[in-house]
């Protein structure tokens, strides 16, 4: 079968790279009448206000920041309809400020109800900032410009396209006339209230993330928290909102319309009809939890205690330049690994390429006897084929070391009867980034494994050691029988792969890439010739 439309507007983005890239060279005479981002505006840094027991959500969680081991507090939500109803319970009750910093708000049900919320929230006084990478914001501009009108509210977009801001194919122009900058992108997930509760992990503010689309939908994961974690992540926040690479979204978008008009569009835009909100989830999460909202009620929240640290890389990092010292996340994550893990690692990562340096790695924890389980997208599942293509250079490599790999499919998952009515038509595809080590640490956050989170994009995530969370992730995820993927393994003759299915008591075995025709694979092959690995 042919490529899908959505896979096929990935593939051309990351085959149009390098091409248009020298294109470039000869447009820049014609960039060179287009406008410029302004120079960096001096203005007094902002600062996250802190938690209080002013606040409903202060006094709430206060327990958790007098803890003196400084032990925060963390709640997993594997369930988008939990992940959703917890940021709108939680800006609906925010009584002095919400932070929002994330790669890609959805023009669609989804991010027009989260932009609805922030609007009433900054209209009862509390003090909205959302910062939003600039890469997917096309015909966003005139609802961010409302939001930011509102008196408490502040949109800042990060390394901002100058021109061509009103369609994508003129900000591709943009793109490759300036390539060296804006290849450099935000890709942090974070929401902070009141400074007293955080989320954290892999998931973007739009439908599919939540399972609201109709065509595809992510298997993610992110993480509520409280206590001194919060903090530490509000810090991060603001090293991003004040710093050079940030500008406020009036600064960019030129020849805005009047503010009665925004305002009426943006009323238009979000209504109702137009950004509905979702079913309540059910009672109880996979845990047997009840929702946020009922724990707030009640004013009593029953969390795992846990030893927890926010992690991130430099915004600075869009530069391509970093602070002395200042180790990127990456070097980190692999850091922690190398001299925490003593059994066993488990890595899920939707994009996932070890590269010579990652396979070095693998090598000397297989020589410690460590066991390394792998789980990522299969080809057909990917919406980034191009990295599965590179992924499948090291994959005998990998089985060779005896790394046990597990390839998501969204025909093995809707055996799930559960999976099946979640995604119904849509197709289901892995986009949670974890790493469990030992069943005691879990590390978590918006980082791919992959050369462009390494390299290019900047990252946050956490590192909590706690064996109950743990544990937990792998009842939610079934992760100790991991059925609904693909097993991958050596044929007999050593040199190619084979898929086993898990969802069934026939389990099925492939030769070829399961659901792919022989048409997709030469055409990502050939593609791949033309796309370096180091923007992937």
């Amino acid at each position: 079968m042919p490529l899908r439309n959505d896979a096929m507007k990935h593939l051309l983005a990351r085959l149009l790279l390098p091409l248009l890239h020298c294109a470039a060279l000869a447009l820049a005479g014609l960039a060179a009448g287009c406008a410029s981002l302004p120079p960096p505006e001096a203005q007094a840094p902002e600062a996250a206000i802190p938690g209080s027991t002013a606040t409903e959500l202060g006094r709430v969680t206060a327990p958790f920041y007098a803890d003196p081991g400084g032990l925060s507090a963390v709640r997993p939500f594997p369930q988008a309809a939990f992940a959703l109803d917890a940021r709108l319970e939680l800006i609906r009750r925010a009584q002095a400020s919400i932070d929002v910093q994330t790669y890609q708000l959805g023009n669609d049900k989804t991010g027009r109800l989260l932009l609805r919320e922030l609007r009433d929230a900054a209209r009862r006084g509390v003090r909205v900032r959302l910062l939003l990478d600039d890469f997917y914001t096309v015909g966003l501009d005139p609802l961010l410009l409302a939001l930011a009108a509102e008196p408490g509210a502040q949109v800042r977009l990060f390394n901002p396209f100058a021109n061509g801001r009103e369609h994508t194919a003129t900000r591709w122009l943009d793109f490759f006339t300036d390539f060296r900058r804006l290849n450099h992108r935000m890709h942090n997930k974070l929401f902070i209230a009141d400074g007293a509760i955080a989320i954290a992990g892999g998931r973007n503010l739009a439908d599919e993330y939540f399972l609201r689309s109709e065509l595809a939908n992510f298997i993610d994961f992110e993480l509520l928290m409280a206590g001194p974690v919060v903090p530490e992540s509000a810090r991060i926040f603001d090293s991003y909102w004040n710093s050079d690479v940030v500008y406020p979204v009036q600064r960019v978008v030129h020849g805005a319309k009047p503010t009665v008009e925004l305002a009426a569009a943006f009323e238009a835009a979000t209504s109702e009809r137009e950004a509905p909100r979702p079913e309540p989830p059910p009672a109880t999460d996979v845990f047997g939890e009840p929702r946020l909202a009922d724990q707030l009620a009640r004013g009593e929240l029953r969390w795992m205690r846990a030893d927890a640290h926010a992690l991130a890389d430099s915004p600075n990092k869009a530069l391509g330049t970093r602070p002395p010292g200042m180790r990127t996340l990456a070097q980190q994550f692999h850091a922690t690994l190398g001299s925490t893990a003593q059994s066993q690692v488990l890595v899920i990562s939707p994009y996932f390429i070890p590269g010579d340096e990652g396979m070095a790695r693998i090598r000397a924890a297989r020589a410690r006897g460590i066991r390394i389980t792998v789980v990522t997208n299969s080809l057909a599942d990917s919406d980034e084929p191009l990295v599965n293509v590179n992924y499948n250079r090291y994959r005998v490599a990998m089985l060779e070391e005896g790394v046990e790999l597990r390839e998501v499919s969204t025909r093995q998952l809707k055996r799930s009867a559960q999976l099946r009515q979640l995604l119904r038509q849509a197709r289901g595809r892995l986009h949670a980034k974890l790493a469990l080590l030992d069943s005691e640490w879990v590390l978590l956050g918006s980082m791919n494994l992959d050369p462009r989170s390494e390299r290019l994009n900047t990252e946050f995530g956490v590192k909590v050691h706690s064996f109950e969370l743990a544990h937990a992730l792998r009842f939610a995820y079934s992760l100790d029988s991991l059925e609904g993927v693909y097993r991958v393994e050596l044929q007999p003759d050593g040199r190619n792969v084979r898929w086993v299915g898990t969802g069934d008591e026939s389990n099925e075995v492939l030769d070829d890439e399961p659901d792919s025709s022989i048409l997709t694979r030469l055409q990502l092959l050939l593609f791949s010739w033309f796309v370096p690995t180091d923007q992937l």
